[in-house]
């Protein structure tokens, strides 16, 4: 096969630097100097295109990108024609709308009338159109928070993260509208050869992806605590269980997600679980 699967990315900040590093994990290699509009990947049939994100959605549907990995408010305001191919877990954000801190507020009702600046015009008028309300939409390509305190508008919708670009204008949030993470999308109708690249991707991706959710764990406990033990740890399948030399005692290995650790670890203590190593893995073929 001599096709090659051109791969769009952000050219810089830290949608880029998590996709990149993604990409890295799945075992592609790749130079990414800086400055670079492009690179080949020297052990996968890929290539990197390095672009505004913004024009991400455009070249992935136009087909000069095969796929792409952008905010998924991006995608969706850009009103493009590409498919959301899987949701990637990192750059979360939320757009939200803010008002002046002063200013109280119940719902949305309450800015029924009022103006709002945004560069997220679509994702901005659909959530006003679904909750029928009728706003003035200012739309503005940066320094949205500063619309306020300028006159420009009554309140502002904006990509907020930890929210104190809000606090730092006099702001408050007061409406999510829109919850995003990094989200691989796909042009309509890929040609067979480069969907096969692309689940061969995939595959790679949700092999690392259920990797960082997961640890492995082993432990020592009584021979007697295992079932008792196993109802914490139930693994892949099933735990494996090794007997140690010590009579009456046994070596236990399993999985556990990360989210039930902290949850479960006292219990599997609490059970007679001594020894408890806690090991990341780097792959996980499910």
């Amino acid at each position: 096969m001599n096709e090659v699967l051109r791969i769009a990315v952000q050219k810089s900040g830290r949608l880029s630097e998590d996709s990149l590093k993604l990409i890295k994990e799945c075992g592609i290699r790749f130079d990414n100097g800086a400055g670079k509009l492009k690179t080949a990947a020297s052990n996968f049939p890929a290539e990197i295109l390095f672009l505004r994100d913004d024009d991400i959605p455009g070249y992935v549907e136009d087909g000069v990108a095969h796929i792409g990995i952008v905010g998924e408010n991006v995608s969706v305001e850009s009103n493009r024609e590409v498919d959301p191919v899987h949701k990637l877990g990192f750059s979360k954000c939320r757009l939200s709308i803010g008002i002046p801190r002063g200013i109280e507020y119940s719902s949305i009702k309450d800015l029924d009338g009022k103006s709002i600046a945004t560069s997220y015009p679509r994702l901005l008028s659909n959530y006003l159109e679904m909750n029928n309300v009728s706003c003035q939409i200012h739309e503005i390509s940066g320094s949205v928070e500063i619309a306020p305190s300028i006159g420009l508008a009554d309140a502002v919708c904006d990509i907020v993260s930890s929210g104190s670009t809000l606090l730092s204008n006099g702001l408050k949030e007061v409406e999510v509208i829109f919850r995003s993470e990094a989200v691989m999308i796909a042009g309509k109708k890929l040609a067979a050869p480069y969907q096969e690249l692309l689940d061969q991707l995939l595959f790679r991706i949700k092999a690392v992806q259920a990797a960082k959710n997961n640890k492995y764990i082993l432990l020592n406990c009584p021979t007697a605590s295992v079932d008792q033990i196993m109802h914490f740890l139930p693994g892949m399948k099933a735990p494996t269980v090794m007997p140690l030399a010590k009579e009456g005692w046994c070596s236990l290995h399993s999985v556990i997600n990360e989210n039930d650790f902290w949850e479960n670890i006292e219990k599997i203590r609490q059970a007679g679980a001594e020894g408890i190593l806690v090991i990341p893995i780097e792959k996980m073929i499910l």
